[in-house]
């Protein structure tokens, strides 16, 4: 057996040890034609037809992966943009396993062939970007598909800096260090990154950042806009490689603004909302117009720890609600017509109970369509995840580093939809 494997620490961050030799074995058999690739077994003729019973019998030993190799023969004249095609539609957790199959594959990233592939197909199911308090100089990055945490080691972030992701769009993460001095953007899963360049204002006060896409991929480029608390705000545009302050906010929106980490935009089209506390309501800013809007709108009452997210194109209220010792967590619609919130689902009666007396503090994670919860209090540490289209709570698994036992509390973090072509 003769494969040529190459480690790519840098770019492959799933655990391919937790995976068996059957599972390789069915990559092995679409390697298609590669120099640096040899078939598990060399050149010999078709195999004699077998009876029914030989068949079984060699299907319950345990040996599928021998004798379901494909004969080179048959298999080296597949055709390149087939096996790219089909490549590209395999899981995101599958195509980092078989990246260290040989170099023809790794290299799959750099083909712009393949991006095309990719950019083509339905937007994946969102990832979450996740820093925890226990390790705030790494991330943690959660698939709700397969109910995994992934642990990645971005080299390419500044190692003595706390960044945190603050906003997504199109594949890219942005992040931001704790001081509020630089802005970087980057892919977590292929490790394309840029430092953008240093902003015309200074502000050290916290801001509220939101990210838009200029068409439907980043291919045509991306804003970041960042707001502070007097109302100074710019846009770093990706085409031009600059911070671009359009103006100054109108006049009717009234000052200063309250921002904290639940004041993060969710993204719409081309425009960005976010909450503000004093008056309670909404902000929204248009990345193509250039045109700010404010919205008074009265939060439900016993409401603490609220967000916004967005599912459909509507925009969504989470928070805690509690009221005496009861706490549960609930989720409102705004509605156009009266720009009243309704409530239209609630964390099940029986996981609210867990809550009662407790003193609970909550994160949300996410805006497109699902949601991570991280509920904490003295007594509890608890991950949820809830599916907006479906009304769907479900448990997440615990956050444990590598080698570690206890699990993280997720302090901030932002979801983000895997791509195999975003290119920051």
């Amino acid at each position: 057996m003769n494969i040529l494997v190459q480690p790519f620490h840098r770019w492959c961050f799933l655990d391919i040890d937790d995976y068996s030799v059957d599972d390789c074995c069915g990559l092995v058999m679409a390697a298609g034609k590669s120099e640096d690739f040899n078939m598990l077994e060399p050149l010999k003729p078709p195999p004699n037809k077998k009876s029914r019973k030989d068949r079984s019998k060699g299907k319950s030993s345990g040996s599928s992966c021998s004798t379901e190799v494909m004969e080179q023969q048959i298999w080296k004249d597949f055709p390149e943009d087939l096996l790219e095609a089909v490549i590209a539609r395999l899981p995101i957790a599958t195509f980092f396993r078989f990246r260290s199959v040989c170099r023809r594959w790794n290299s799959l990233l750099a083909s712009q062939s393949f991006s095309q592939h990719c950019s083509q197909l339905p937007q994946a199911s969102p990832w979450f970007y996740t820093i925890t308090h226990e390790n705030v100089n790494s991330g943690a990055i959660y698939d709700p598909s397969l109910k995994k945490w992934h642990h990645p080691i971005i080299s390419t972030l500044p190692a003595k800096l706390i960044v945190l992701p603050v906003a997504s769009a199109g594949g890219l993460v942005c992040f931001l260090d704790i001081g509020h001095r630089n802005f970087y953007v980057c892919n977590p899963l292929t490790q394309s990154f840029k430092e953008l360049p240093a902003r015309s204002v200074k502000v050290w006060s916290r801001v509220a950042v939101g990210m838009t896409l200029n068409g439907n991929s980043t291919g045509a480029g991306y804003k970041i806009l960042w707001v502070g608390c007097d109302g100074e705000y710019e846009v770093y545009d990706s085409v031009k490689n600059s911070w671009i302050r359009p103006g100054n906010m109108p006049a009717s929106v009234k000052m200063p603004l309250s921002l904290n980490f639940r004041s993060q935009a969710v993204s719409i089209g081309s425009k960005l909302y976010f909450m503000r506390s004093d008056p309670e309501g909404i902000v929204s800013y248009d990345m193509v117009t250039g045109v700010w809007k404010q919205y008074i709108i009265p939060a439900p009452v016993h409401l603490t720890d609220h967000t916004l997210a967005e599912c459909n194109g509507r925009i969504i209220l989470v928070g805690l609600l509690t009221k005496n010792a009861a706490t549960c967590v609930c989720i409102w619609e705004l509605q156009k017509m009266t720009l009243l919130w309704k409530e239209v689902d609630r964390m099940p009666n029986i996981w609210c109970l867990d809550f009662y007396g407790k003193h609970v503090r909550m994160t949300c994670l996410g805006n497109k369509g699902l949601l991570m919860l991280s509920l904490r209090s003295r007594q509890m540490n608890r991950l949820v995840s809830y599916n907006m289209a479906n009304r769907e709570w479900l448990k997440v698994p615990g956050c444990v580093v590598p080698r570690g036992r206890k699990r993280q509390w997720i302090a901030c973090g932002t979801a983000f939809h895997p791509s195999l072509s975003a290119m920051a």
